[in-house]
């Protein structure tokens, strides 16, 4: 088959590799009918993820057809529409029963493998462990791209971002960086009952974005008095409720440390490649909560739910050309 493969920093190739087979049996083999790139992806490309290893095939998100089923899968069949998530999951292990297959002990303590500790999805094919307990069967007439973002962007921007946050009813939320997992949290925010949310960037596109997900403010981020706008937008001019930090490089994370209020809370989304500095010499007194995360997709389900009845628009995340969505 073809497929995205991984050579080290900067490097990559769209090369011909052995169609993947079931290992154990409770593996599927999945044909991949459409997949995306994930800011993650970007980000082992330049190197921030060790882990990653020559000859690794990228990518951790897919919609698909069940072409092969293991021995011991019953609830699966060929020619069955899955989707196929970032986490893998045994649903048994201690982290697992803990709502937390992020860090499932059968896949080595990380849930996040694809396309990081095995092959992934940017290829025609993919082996997917530990099928029944990972995958989520597309239901009828829900098209691919309404679906695909299911995988990891839109539950990562919902549960790492809105979740973690603490988002409550009457909040003000900021986000900062809204890239596609920005974009998630935008949208899910109102899930939660946000009162308003401020989009900031540096690129105008990104804001236009920021707005038909549901921005109620935007601002550029190269604006001298940024911090005394966002604060203008605020309740008592205090700062924000929670900042969400969605690209993981240090200028936001200190912007989110400095734009929120006593006793906010500042979610970090973003992958960091790089330290961050953490100036608790200032923050100490401010009562502020750091959450960070990686994504568990315990929500899919539920995010599943309001795509099929249209509050939460999938398709937006993406333009769709030749299998790959971008």
């Amino acid at each position: 088959m073809k497929a995205l493969v991984y050579h080290g920093p900067g490097q990559k190739s769209w090369e011909s590799v052995d169609d993947p087979k079931p290992v154990e049996p409770t593996d599927i083999v999945v044909r991949i009918d459409t997949t995306t790139i994930c800011g993650t992806d970007l980000h082992i490309l330049k190197g921030d993820v060790p882990a990653v290893t020559d000859g690794r095939v990228l990518g951790h998100e897919a919609v698909g057809t069940v072409v092969e089923v293991g021995s011991a899968v019953s609830t699966l069949a060929v020619d069955d529409r899955v989707i196929v998530p970032a986490i893998t999951s045994c649903g048994r292990c201690a982290n697992c029963k803990r709502s937390m297959p992020s860090h499932c002990l059968a896949t080595g303590g990380i849930g996040w493998i694809f396309g990081h500790l095995i092959d992934g999805t940017q290829a025609e094919y993919t082996r997917v462990p530990y099928a029944e307990t990972s995958v989520h069967k597309v239901p009828e007439g829900v098209s691919d791209q309404q679906v695909l973002f299911l995988t990891d962007i839109l539950p990562t921007g919902y549960e790492v971002g809105v979740r973690n946050g603490g988002v409550k009813p009457g909040d003000v939320v900021v986000v900062v960086a809204p890239a596609r997992v920005g974009l998630a949290a935008i949208q899910t925010a109102g899930l939660a009952g946000a009162a308003s949310v401020i989009a900031v960037d540096l690129a105008d596109s990104r804001l236009e974005h920021a707005r038909r997900f549901g921005a109620d403010y935007v601002l550029n981020g190269s604006a001298d008095d940024l911090e005394d706008r966002i604060a203008a937008l605020t309740t008592a001019g205090q700062g924000a409720d929670v900042a969400i930090e969605a690209v993981g490089v240090p200028q936001t994370f200190d912007l989110c440390t400095r734009v929120v209020r006593p006793g906010g809370v500042v979610a970090n989304i973003g992958v960091h490649g790089a330290p961050t500095t953490l100036h608790l010499e200032e923050l100490w007194i401010k009562n502020i909560t750091i959450t960070t995360g990686l994504v568990d997709g315990t929500t899919v389900p539920m995010l599943l739910q309001l795509v099929q009845s249209g509050k939460v628009a999938g398709e937006l995340f993406g333009t769709t050309s030749s299998g790959c969505t971008t």
